[in-house]
């Protein structure tokens, strides 16, 4: 979906300048203000998160490889929408933030805490968060990795660890993004936690000529970086000892090497493998190989809302995901049971082996959900009702936020 960024920015007050997509990465440090259309502002917000959206040229679409594009340019509009001028910097700066009084600071994990000890003390502090807590999330992920090392006798390093980070505890409170999973991570703080479902890159129809018996041995996996922390390599262990079932494989393999090489034989020499490679949701392929399957299997060992399962729930896929994917499952999806092997042999098996009337029923039942929580529309309306009701309960100890 191409967004007219140009148009919706000069709606706002947004300033529009093309950013390198290069080497040189000084956009990150650039500052954008977007003013308040009106005499009387509510006040002034720091937000921290994604400045590219903010930088982009007329004609560019809005970025469709993570929902947290989309997402950053939607929470400032809410902010301007709610009376705030807003200052957008990158969650990356590296260069001081302007010495000027904000009434509340919004901003993700990375850099939190440096920029909450910079600005003024009677500013409302608020986390967002994308992640499972990075002390759940980095030990999860050495779990893995040492699995797969005894498994297949390579070792390699997660790319998904988590910088340490104590943004929770420096912030008053703080908006998630996963489900009881990822916000379970974060209670010890202590902290008032506001749940807003994630957003979705893509929407499609349902596919009303889908043939499940045709399609009902058929899955695919779907990811970015760091296959082991997603469980493609359970995945791929899988489906070799399941000749009879396919996989289809979607993820950035140029990018991981070593895993590439560890898997080889599977992912280019196996009958019932198929490696796809990167894919773009917005393509017509993408669409035909959802069509072509039946489930999506993830199961990925930490996710702040397993957005990969989420965009395949939009295109009628049936969820076979672990809890650590952070994604309501409901009566449509399986959850496998733990991260192994045997379980994701299990529940293929056990899902390929219902009726055509279930599988249909489960197919639309996910399509339905994911349109009725995780569209970019329902993002928006969750977030601002989110923003009223945090100024709400924190006016006592803020008096200028309320709204």
């Amino acid at each position: 979906m191409k967004e007219k960024i140009k148009k919706i920015f000069k709606q706002f007050g947004f300033e529009i300048k093309k950013y390198s997509k290069d080497n040189d990465h000084s956009y990150k440090e650039k500052l954008v203000p977007l003013k308040h259309d009106g005499n009387n502002p509510q006040g002034a917000v720091l937000f921290s998160y994604m400045i590219e959206p903010f930088l982009l040229s007329d004609g560019d679409a809005m970025p469709n490889s993570h929902t947290h594009y989309w997402e950053s340019f939607a929470i400032a509009k809410i902010l301007v929408e709610l009376g705030y001028n807003v200052d957008v910097v990158s969650y990356m700066r590296k260069t001081t933030i302007p010495q000027k009084p904000y009434d509340i600071f919004l901003g993700v994990r990375i850099n939190f805490e440096k920029i909450v000890k910079s600005i003024n003390a009677d500013c409302l502090k608020i986390v967002h968060l994308d992640t499972a807590h990075w002390l759940k999330n980095n030990t999860e992920n050495y779990k893995h990795a040492l699995d797969f090392q005894e498994r297949r006798g390579v070792t390699i390093r997660g790319a998904k660890l988590v910088d340490p980070n104590w943004a929770i505890e420096y912030a008053d409170c703080a908006t998630v993004l996963g489900n009881d999973y990822t916000i379970d991570t974060y209670r010890y703080a202590k902290k008032k936690l506001y749940r807003v479902p994630i957003s979705t890159c893509h929407v499609y129809h349902y596919p009303e000529d889908k043939n499940f018996d045709s399609v009902k041995k058929n899955y695919l996996w779907f990811g970015s970086s760091d296959f082991i922390h997603k469980g493609l390599d359970l995945v791929l262990d899988a489906f070799s000892a399941m000749p009879d079932y396919h996989i289809y494989v979607c993820g950035p393999m140029e990018q991981e090497k070593k895993f590439e090489e560890a898997y080889f034989e599977e992912l280019y020499h196996s009958p019932n493998i198929h490696t796809v490679g990167w894919i773009d949701v917005t393509s017509a392929k993408f669409i035909d190989l959802c069509n072509t399957c039946i489930g999506i299997v993830y199961p990925s060992c930490s996710e702040g809302g397993g957005g990969s399962v989420i965009q395949c729930m939009h295109a009628g896929l049936i969820p076979i995901a672990s809890y650590e994917s952070s994604v309501d499952l409901g009566s449509f999806g399986v959850k496998l049971k733990r991260c192994r092997v045997d379980d994701i042999k299990h529940a293929i098996k056990e899902v390929s082996g219902y009726t055509n009337e279930r599988l249909g029923r489960m197919s639309r039942d996910s399509w339905n959900f994911a349109r009725q929580n995780h569209k970019r529309e329902t993002f928006s309306k969750n977030f601002k009702e989110v923003i009223v009701q945090i100024t709400n309960d924190f006016s006592a100890k803020y008096p200028k936020i309320r709204i």
